[in-house]
């Protein structure tokens, strides 16, 4: 037994609450244990107990031995003072809190929670509840998912609610900023948007020719500092310095960007022509994401291709027999819709108060396919196959932050797992 699982056990109640007694031997009834606590003081609030004929209401302290009280230290703090209720698995000694009664609850708790709960604990396998989630009902695993999802998008979305402040509520400059940091993905998504904060998006406006356009992005990214031998990139070379000293810019450091162990269509410079395409084709894409809904209607906005020079190139100067165009692909716009374009209406959407268009944002992840990654490859595996892009999200959010922390008891599915006798 530990602190956390015995705060669970009264939380939820999971213990036999028929004969309940005080230390002294005066029968008791929990009518409403509390609320949790988080902050100093006693482990529960607000509780409401009735010892003998007496109902009492006020806070509950929990402890595994009752000299735990002495150990720390509450017979000296005014916090815990006058408590309804002081809470024990063990009483080791007898009346360390004055006028306070005390509940034993070790003979009260079912042993297979405690079993369960160890269970998970211990578990080798990179999901705790591994073979045991089939048990719960699809209802319960859905309702979770879906709170899951609203986690996801608040701690981002709380980041992206920051770079709009530090934009001076440019909606345009956010899309800008998040979706370059996007087209980036997982591994250049830091270099990526410092590049696209480093130049500025009204800079990008000015010059509607693609080439200007990429000069402005490869010098930015500090990637025209070579002496190239194919005329593309001194052409660029030349063009963005007579950008740079016009507009007075500073490049990123050109180190930041990672090449090794990375598939050639995913190499920065690849990411970063395309990513010019998309700037030079969608001059009012903020506009554009903004009111649309459907898949079917943005993926044309997001399908671009690189410029030809690097229909056989992947890095500038090293040229490939084979030639092809350098197209974002389905599972990248996918991926956009999923992390950037998705996110940012329902944002917006909160922003002004719009329900209908945040549960649009909501719905428009149901009709993207499920990502493939090792998360939810994992739960594949192991018998839950999410159904859409908003099941995977959510599957991500749990393993990362639940199943990899082993935080159980602060999931709905460890809770099931945990409560249930069979």
């Amino acid at each position: 037994m530990n602190e956390a699982l015995f705060q669970f056990i009264w939380q939820y109640s999971l213990y036999n609450l028929i004969g309940l007694h005080t230390a002294e031997g005066e029968p008791l009834t929990v009518i409403y244990p509390g609320k949790l606590n988080k902050d100093a003081g006693p482990d529960f609030l607000e509780a409401k107990i009735k010892v003998g004929s007496t109902t009492l209401v006020g806070n509950v302290e929990l402890h595994i031995k009752t000299s735990d009280w002495l150990k720390h230290g509450h017979q000296r703090d005014a916090a815990y003072k006058n408590l309804a209720l002081h809470v024990v698995y063990e009483n080791d000694i007898p009346n360390v809190a004055d006028n306070t009664p005390v509940l034993v609850l070790r003979d009260h708790i079912p042993q297979h929670i405690i079993t369960k709960y160890s269970g998970l604990m211990l578990a080798p396998q990179k999901l705790p509840c591994a073979g045991q989630h089939t048990n719960v009902k699809d209802i319960t695993k859905e309702g979770w998912l879906s709170r899951l999802l609203a986690e996801r998008w608040e701690q981002k979305l709380a980041d992206w609610n920051v770079l709009l402040e530090n934009s001076a509520e440019d909606w345009r400059n956010l899309l800008y900023w998040r979706m370059a940091a996007n087209f980036g993905f997982k591994t250049n998504a830091t270099p990526f948007l410092m590049l696209a904060q480093s130049l500025p998006l009204n800079v990008l406006a000015k010059h509607k020719d693609l080439e200007q356009v990429e000069a402005l992005l490869f010098g930015q990214a500090g990637m025209m500092d070579d002496d190239f031998t194919d005329d593309y990139p001194r052409e660029l070379q030349r063009e963005y310095d007579y950008l740079r000293k016009k507009y007075q810019l500073r490049p990123v450091t050109k180190h930041l960007w990672k090449f090794l162990r990375m598939r050639p269509a995913n190499f920065p410079t690849i990411r970063i022509a395309q990513f010019a395409a998309l700037l030079h084709k969608s001059v009012h894409l903020f506009s554009q994401i903004i009111e649309t809904h459907s898949v079917k209607e943005i993926e044309p906005l997001l399908d671009v291709t690189a410029s030809s020079y690097w229909d056989n190139h992947f890095q500038f100067d090293v040229a490939q027999k084979q030639a092809a165009p350098k197209s974002l692909g389905k599972t990248s716009i996918q991926n956009i819709i999923i992390n950037t374009i998705a996110p940012i209406q329902f944002l917006y959407a909160a922003k002004q108060g719009t329900h209908t268009l945040q549960e649009q944002s909501l719905q428009l992840l149901e009709t993207v396919p499920a990502e493939k990654n090792n998360i939810t490859q994992l739960w594949d595996a192991n018998g839950w196959k999410a159904g859409n892009a908003a099941q995977s999200q959510a599957q991500l959010q749990l393993y990362n932050n639940y199943c990899s922390n082993k935080r159980c008891l602060e999931c709905t599915i460890g809770l099931n797992i945990i409560r249930s006798a069979s």
